[in-house]
C-alpha cells in the first residue's frame, strides 16, 4: 500500500472508530488527523473537502450495512418473505446498535451533493430490498422499487422514531419486532396462511 493510501485508509478508519464510539457530532478534521497520528493539515491533503472524508465514513458504514444483511440473507433461508423480515431486523439492529454511523450515513448533505462512491455502495443495498419486494410484491401492488421505496422509509422511519424514544411512548411496545413486522404487512399484504 503506497503511503498516501495508507494515511487516506487511516485518516478513514480513525473516522470510522469516532463516529462508532462518539457518534456523528463529534467529527471535525482536527480530531481525526489527531486519532489517525497526522498532522491537522493532513486531511485536507487527501480529501479536498470536510464532506469527501465524511463521505469516505459513510461508505465504511454502508460496506458494514451490506455485508451484513448478505450474511443475514444467506441464513434467512430462501423464503422472500423471511429474508424480507431477516433484512428489516437487520436495518433496524444495525440503526439502534451504531446509531452515529447510522445517521452519518443518511445525511442530506452527502447523498445530495453526488458522492458517486457513496451511491455505489448504497444503491446495490436498495436494489437487495427491491428485489426481494418483487418477489412478494402483489399484482396490483405498485412497482417494487416503489413498494421498496415505501417499505425502506418506513424501516426508517421505525429506526429513527425508536431511537428517539417517540414510538415506545406512543405504541407502548417494548421493541420495534412488532413495528417491523406491521411494516411488511402494510406494504405487502399479510403473509399467506
Amino acid at each position: 500500500m503506497s503511503t498516501e493510501a495508507s494515511v487516506r485508509a487511516r485518516l478513514v478508519a480513525a473516522g470510522v472508530d469516532l463516529v462508532l464510539r462518539e457518534g456523528q457530532s463529534a467529527v471535525s478534521l482536527r480530531e481525526i488527523a489527531r486519532r489517525a497520528g497526522v498532522s491537522h493539515g493532513a486531511p485536507r491533503r487527501y480529501f479536498p473537502t470536510h464532506v469527501d472524508l465524511l463521505s469516505a465514513i459513510a461508505r465504511e458504514g454502508f460496506a458494514d450495512l451490506a455485508a451484513r444483511v448478505e450474511q443475514t440473507l444467506r441464513a434467512a433461508g430462501p423464503d422472500p418473505r423471511a429474508r424480507l423480515i431477516a433484512l428489516g431486523r437487520t436495518y433496524l439492529d444495525f440503526a439502534a446498535a451504531h446509531r452515529g454511523m447510522f445517521e452519518l450515513m443518511f445525511r442530506h448533505d452527502l447523498l445530495a451533493t453526488g458522492r458517486l462512491q457513496l451511491r455505489e455502495t448504497s444503491l446495490p443495498l436498495f436494489a437487495v430490498l427491491a428485489d426481494l419486494v418483487a418477489q412478494v410484491r402483489r399484482p396490483t401492488d405498485a412497482p417494487a422499487p416503489v413498494l421498496a421505496g415505501a417499505l425502506w422509509a418506513n424501516l426508517h422511519g421505525i429506526a429513527q422514531l425508536w431511537a428517539w424514544g417517540s414510538l415506545p411512548l406512543a405504541t407502548g411496545a417494548t421493541d420495534d419486532d412488532a413495528l417491523l413486522h406491521a411494516a411488511l404487512d402494510a406494504h405487502l399484504g399479510p403473509a399467506p396462511d
